[in-house]
């Protein structure tokens, strides 16, 4: 046998065995994701009564129940955001659309070339419609290949790792909106940070494209054996109801299966749109960016009943992550009342300086991302202390921003809060799935920690 043979059998051995570990180790010991959040509420409390100022129990109580309900509206938006995308991706034209793309996939390397051509750009334009379309382009691929689902889904959940780098980054898109009440940057400087300042700066684009390209390379080399695959059952697969049909012709029926009342107050909703663009200027906001999904569903869908049946189906596939939200919006409500995030912001203003305030943010910032894993209630949580650290340490302030939202794409690897909805849309167990992705998350590390570092 020759050396190359040799060494070509023991990397193969080596990928083969951290695939299965990972596999044995998150089936093993990973617990549902709610119950992770359930965790890390009493991990959160815990940590306050030792360095809190304010850590006395009926003090860390009352924290935890004003956080529980003040996200209450973000995570509203939060799940428009969600619902209205999955609407767009399982319209009908969307998923024959799909399903043509990938019917000349025949091998993993191509499974895994068309998932990042498609996901990437729809988790750019919107994480929740990344998101549907990763878990329904897995599914359609599946039935044309012979691969490990998990595997063909976790390819999918790592091709959204640009979630918090594109347009419906609520951290960047909450800093860019006028009188947004996540917009701590206006509300403690009176400035807004641009979209030219954020997303599109080298310091986000850069190790995004980094992290892109080096993923969709090396995810092929982990797709498990033919023997060690646990494949879809198409025979089985459960495949999500059509709106229902008319029965007979009624006012009733007429209202709920007209298209022209479907596009009519799509035109509508655009007209407001334009109209605000018009007289504030173009530019994409948390609000508008749901408003457009909701008219690209509306007229994709054709009907108003067909919208209904779709936003009916993404609620019951993704209601478990607004189960989450209380439980993280009082770990949040904890952090800030009781003074733990400020304990925080402390040590960091005393071990960073101007140039490495940023890193130190994206530190800071994978670990809280595994207490508060959506990056709007993240940034309530974190916000308040970088955005004072960089301007009493005159650090640029879009890239302390950035560093926070750059580890959240690399946490949510390992913090299974946005993989639910991906799994129940895909129809597969989540330890499996992450077993996959927390070699993303290695990967993703790496490359963040080294590009923060130098570019910040």
């Amino acid at each position: 046998m020759s050396e190359k043979s040799a060494a070509m059998m023991t990397r193969s051995s080596f990928q083969r065995a951290l695939v299965d570990f990972s596999v044995m180790f998150f089936e093993r010991y990973m617990p549902d994701p709610f119950v992770i959040a359930l965790l890390l509420t009493f991990v959160t409390a815990a940590l306050a009564m030792v360095l809190a100022p304010h850590r006395s129990p009926a003090a860390i109580l009352d924290a935890w129940y004003g956080g529980a309900f003040k996200i209450v509206a973000f995570a509203f938006q939060m799940m428009l955001i969600l619902v209205t995308g999955h609407a767009v991706a399982g319209a009908a034209p969307v998923r024959r659309a799909l399903s043509r793309l990938v019917s000349g996939v025949s091998t993993p390397g191509q499974a895994v070339l068309m998932m990042f051509l498609l996901v990437v750009p729809a988790t750019w334009l919107n994480w929740g419609l990344g998101l549907v379309v990763g878990a329904f382009v897995a599914r359609e691929i599946a039935r044309h290949v012979r691969v490990d689902y998990g595997w063909l889904v976790a390819c999918g959940y790592t091709a959204w790792w640009i979630c918090n780098s594109g347009l419906s980054s609520s951290i960047a898109l909450s800093q860019a909106t006028h009188g947004n009440p996540m917009n701590i940057v206006e509300q403690l400087t009176g400035q807004m940070v641009p979209l030219s300042a954020s997303l599109f700066s080298a310091f986000t684009v850069v190790p995004t494209i980094l992290t892109v390209i080096t993923s969709a390379l090396v995810f092929p080399l982990f797709c498990p054996a033919p023997e060690q695959s646990v494949c879809l059952d198409v025979h089985n697969e459960n495949i999500p109801a059509s709106a229902p049909s008319p029965i007979a012709r009624s006012p009733r029926s007429a209202t709920e299966h007209s298209v022209i009342l479907s596009f009519a107050i799509a035109l509508f909703a655009l007209a407001a749109l334009v109209l605000r663009w018009y007289e504030h200027g173009f530019g994409f906001d948390i609000d508008s960016l749901i408003l457009t999904f909701l008219i690209l569903g509306l007229m994709l869908q054709k009907t108003p009943i067909a919208y209904v049946s779709a936003v009916r189906e993404a609620i019951s596939q993704t209601g478990p992550i607004l189960l989450q939200f209380p439980f993280y919006g009082g770990i949040m409500g904890i952090m800030t009342a009781t003074g733990l995030a400020g304990v925080i912001s402390e040590f960091f203003v005393h071990v960073a300086s101007a140039q490495t305030l940023p890193f130190w943010s994206f530190i800071s910032s994978l670990i809280i991302t595994f207490l508060v894993p959506s990056a709007g209630g993240h940034w309530a949580v974190q916000g308040p202390f970088v955005v004072p650290a960089a301007m009493s340490l005159h650090a640029s302030i879009p890239h302390v921003i950035m560093g926070v939202a750059i580890a959240e794409n690399v946490a949510n690897m390992l913090q299974p809060f946005w993989a639910v909805p991906i799994v129940a849309i895909a129809g597969i167990g989540i330890q499996r799935v992450m077993a996959f992705t927390s070699i993303t998350f290695l990967i993703s590390l790496v490359i963040c920690c080294v590009s923060v570092f130098l570019l910040g």
